[in-house]
């Protein structure tokens, strides 16, 4: 199962032709290419996937979506999953 995870646009950079930025993901920070949301601007939410952003989501959505992303990961550790595939 593949999973795109909200992170916050901290820098867009277009120098190399190709509309890129750096996401922070509560303090963790990669690159992603942007080019699929040309209205996305530095401080917006988008759900990042496979390193391309999917789409501009608002700061409510993106705190709900990472709140419920914790308690699943609350509930797996609970019971014992380690997130590996069988």
């Amino acid at each position: 199962m593949c999973l795109g995870v909200p992170g916050k646009i901290i820098e867009i950079d277009d120098s190399s032709g190709m509309r890129m930025a750096k996401i922070d993901f509560g303090g963790v920070i990669r690159q992603a290419c942007i080019e699929a949301i040309p209205e996305a601007i530095v401080g917006d939410y988008t759900i990042i996937h496979a390193g391309f952003a999917l789409n501009v989501l608002s700061e409510a959505d993106a705190m709900e979506t990472l709140s419920l992303l914790t308690e699943i990961s609350n509930l797996n550790e609970e019971l014992g999953i380690d997130g590996q595939a069988a």
